[in-house]
């Protein structure tokens, strides 16, 4: 987002706020927002606050706006809109703090938390259809949508990660695969959120309230209810989803065993779907757009593909299962669970290459230029060693400057580890880069990695060299 769009959105939403509240603007603060293009700000005048949102297509606010005051008028669980613009563009919603479902997934009621959020979720599905069918931005669900969607989790997915495939066959199993999920009874349809999950509910005082459903459409209800439970880092056990997806479908069938048995029928398939897609907004914005919070939450995403695999369920789709079996395979997205201590993660690279991806989530840490360091690659007896061979340590270690060198870096880094301990943080990068990541980042990883593990035994030191490993 530019820095004029910014400015823009920040004039128009203070222009709205001082209109409708008749009172100045004091406090304008950021939000957020990692899956979109839209602008959120934290708004407080003397007496009164709000959110703020600047969206850049005016079809999207409009929708936003109008199905919030569609299901208001019914008592569902979405925020209030209190002013709009002409435009559509700025609008100024309830504030509903910053704590979101996802936040709370590990707490002890986590199961009433889901449980109501399900209850909510019904209610806003089954909202009669001619209440909102006028207002959506979106035709309803069907085979050209499945299709963008598959289409979306090839393009955005298995090209950046270079997965070969015949891309006839491929097209075959999702041309069948989208006749079977377009064929839901309409029995089964109602006002489908498209991106029902934990982040997109928040908690409080009145119970969950649902955001972000502007993309909203008519479609299998099943849909909001697999998005919801199978959320890649919400990680629900198997046992957890079944008995919450019993739960939801009781609530939504009215207990009536028959229908409920109607409704699950195409389960599974429906989870192959969501997962392809969200893999598809991941890939996007993950590995295209290099967000964190979605690149971490692939390897559990491919958890949920692997799972589909084990139980056959791609077995009617041979190119499809092909290359799930390849990307459940890859293992360079894949981060080793933590046992709660500090994970130290010390990695050597190249400066000709680009930046390792930082998949902690917590915004890297230390990374350390080698390149001023006397480089034994420009001689022709060390070209084909690294920096863990003996003879490049010895060049390195003969000339002194290295050591200087890493007792510079060690003056950085081992205060912030002991603190970090200290208060309990979870994760720190420590990075050496050089020319070809071969000699000085290799050796100088290699020694940090050994000086940690002395100091602090109680850490988790992991080290990789990302050229030579």
């Amino acid at each position: 987002m530019t820095d004029s769009i910014v400015f823009n959105a920040e004039i128009a939403l203070k222009n709205l706020f001082e209109e409708y509240y008749n009172e100045s603007v004091i406090k304008m603060v950021p939000i957020t927002g990692s899956g979109s293009d839209r602008l959120y700000f934290r708004m407080h005048g003397e007496a009164f606050s709000c959110i703020g949102t600047f969206v850049r297509d005016s079809a999207e606010g409009r929708c936003f706006v109008r199905l919030a005051q569609d299901f208001l008028s019914l008592g569902r669980a979405v925020p209030k809109v209190f002013a709009v613009s002409d435009d559509f563009h700025s609008y100024l919603q309830e504030d509903l703090g910053d704590k979101s479902l996802f936040s709370s997934l590990n707490d002890e009621d986590v199961e009433s938390l889901v449980k109501e959020t399900l209850t909510r979720l019904v209610s806003l599905q089954k909202t009669p259809v001619d209440v909102w069918k006028y207002d959506t931005m979106n035709k309803d669900f069907c085979i050209r949508q499945i299709l963008w969607d598959l289409n979306y989790f090839k393009y955005e997915y298995l090209k950046p990660k270079e997965v070969v495939y015949d891309e006839d066959r491929l097209e075959d199993d999702f041309e069948r695969l989208a006749l079977s999920l377009a064929s839901v009874s309409d029995e089964f349809c109602g006002f489908m959120m498209r991106d029902c999950q934990s982040r997109n509910v928040m908690l409080t005082a009145n119970g969950p309230i649902f955001i972000d459903f502007q993309g909203g459409r008519k479609g299998p209800s099943i849909y909001d209810a697999v998005s919801f439970l199978w959320q890649a880092r919400a990680g629900f056990s198997d046992d957890f989803k079944m008995s919450m997806l019993d739960f939801y479908s009781s609530a939504y069938c009215d207990n009536d065993s028959e229908k409920k048995e109607r409704m699950l029928s195409d389960l599974h398939e429906m989870v192959l779907f969501r997962t392809l897609q969200v893999l598809g907004a991941y890939g996007f914005r993950g590995l295209v757009q290099k967000k964190s919070h979605f690149l971490l939450s692939i390897p559990n995403a491919l958890d949920n593909l692997s799972d589909l695999i084990y139980k056959g369920i791609l077995d009617s789709y041979p190119e499809l299962k092909k290359v799930a079996i390849a990307i459940v395979a890859d293992k360079s997205l894949i981060n080793e669970k933590s046992d709660g201590r500090l994970v130290v993660e010390i990695f050597s690279f190249s400066y000709k290459k680009e930046y390792p991806q930082d998949l902690s989530g917590n915004g890297g840490g230390f990374i350390f230029d080698c390149r001023a360091l006397h480089n034994p690659g420009r001689y022709k007896e060390y070209k084909q060693l690294t920096g863990k061979d003996p003879e490049v340590i010895e060049f390195l270690e003969r000339r002194g400057e290295v050591r200087a060198f890493l007792k510079g870096a060690w003056s950085l880094t081992d205060p912030a580890i002991e603190r970090y301990i200290t208060r309990g943080f979870t994760h720190i990068l420590i990075g050496f880069g050089c020319t070809g990541g071969q000699h000085r980042s290799v050796y100088s990883a290699e020694q940090t990695a050994t000086h940690i593990r002395q100091l602090f035994p109680e850490a988790d030191v992991r080290l990789s060299h990302i050229e030579h490993p």
